[in-house]
């Protein structure tokens, strides 16, 4: 049942979730991969594409209505003049990096565009930070569920070897009361 709904819906979930905050979808994502219901590549493309357009999309709101934004949510505000220090110091690293700090993959791109960042050097940049975003993130989720399938694995191997040894114990005192009651 989950295995078909990942393999239909799997690729609508990357990229809704990599439009917003996707780092939770795209680690199942990657799991998903692991396990053979999604295609890896096609996974880190979607995540990729989805993320620069979802980032893209809060630049632009930032960039075409951050007064209005900044009035309504105080607590942007009080960011910006981190971001803007950012800027001015490693504008570039800036926009890579914002989408990986947890809490800012909308807020960032969106205080990146009232800080008033060209729209061709958000783009170019904003684009380089998905395409090493994606496959980071979308390999931390494959290796989780490999990582998941071995200590399984494991634990199937214990409960094999304990329901073994659990067998023999009850053989064994099966055959020793036996003995006895023969003498």
């Amino acid at each position: 049942m989950v295995e078909e709904l990942v393999r239909q819906y799997g690729y609508a979930a990357v990229a809704l979730g990599a439009f917003a905050e996707g780092e939770t979808v795209l680690l199942f994502a990657g799991y998903g991969a692991q396990r053979g219901w999604l295609e890896w590549p096609l996974v880190v493309g979607v995540a990729a594409l989805a993320a620069t357009l979802g980032d893209q999309t809060f630049f632009f709101l930032g960039r075409w209505f951050g007064p209005q934004l900044l009035a309504r949510y105080p607590q942007l505000q009080a960011h910006l003049p981190r971001v803007q220090a950012m800027l001015q110091r490693h504008a570039h690293w800036a926009i890579i990096s914002v989408r990986f700090l947890y809490g800012m993959r909308i807020a960032g791109p969106v205080l990146i565009g009232v800080a008033g960042v060209p729209p061709l050097r958000f783009i170019v940049f904003n684009a380089i930070g998905a395409l090493l975003w994606a496959p980071l993130i979308t390999a931390l989720g494959w290796f989780f569920g490999a990582t998941l399938a071995a200590v399984a694995a494991r634990v199937q191997f214990g409960e094999e070897l304990l329901l073994a040894v659990v067998v023999v114990a009850f053989t064994v005192a099966w055959a020793v009361r036996r003995w006895r009651r023969r003498r």
